[in-house]
């Protein structure tokens, strides 16, 4: 069978590479504590992608027999080859970012001049508070070594947020000149 993976097929195949097998449940889960920081989606999806996946052969299930009759999927031969076929691929795709924040930035001269005042402040609370939960993360998981790779994305994870917060801030600040000199001055600026 020929099958259209999307993006949320990887997850999903993913997640039960990382973690073994799953519920939809368990996936929601884990997907909240994990990818859900980065790369948001319709979670129902987590409940109809497994299935899908099991129909193409890349994942099997089982089923309970009594009780709540849960749906327990593992991945196949077949879905691990076609995860790792992806993870080698290229990624020509260009960074996404889908921020409310950003869009109503863009049409900032709509509205009240304050709006955008107000906008950077609240902007600047929410950075500095994905900016905590994400240290916290270091500090608990950082030294371990089973944590080791997932780390990688948490520090991309960080760079992002400081980098957002430096914008905010200097926004708040009506000081975007100095934000731009600073970019040009740091090392390796082109």
């Amino acid at each position: 069978m020929d099958v259209r993976l999307s993006t949320t097929s990887y997850v999903v195949l993913g997640m039960i590479a990382l973690r073994g097998p799953s519920t939809p449940y368990d996936l929601k889960r884990a997907v909240g504590h994990s990818v859900g920081y980065f790369w948001h989606f319709p979670h129902a999806q987590l409940y109809s992608e497994p299935e899908r996946l099991t129909g193409a052969g890349l994942l099997e299930c089982a089923s309970e027999d009594g009780g709540r009759r849960r749906k327990t999927y593992s991945l196949t031969d077949v879905g691990r080859d076609a995860l790792r076929g992806w993870l080698a691929s290229p990624t020509d795709e260009h960074f996404q970012m889908r921020d409310i924040a950003e869009l109503k930035l863009f049409f900032n001269e709509v509205g009240d001049p304050d709006d955008v005042y107000r906008l950077a402040e609240e902007q600047i609370a929410q950075h500095r508070a994905r900016i905590d939960d994400y240290e916290q993360m270091v500090e608990r998981f950082g030294e371990s070594p089973a944590a080791g790779p997932r780390m990688i994305t948490l520090e991309l994870g960080l760079e992002m947020e400081y980098a957002a917060l430096r914008f905010w801030r200097s926004l708040a600040q009506d000081d975007l000149d100095g934000l731009r000199a600073a970019r040009r001055s740091a090392p390796g600026a082109p």
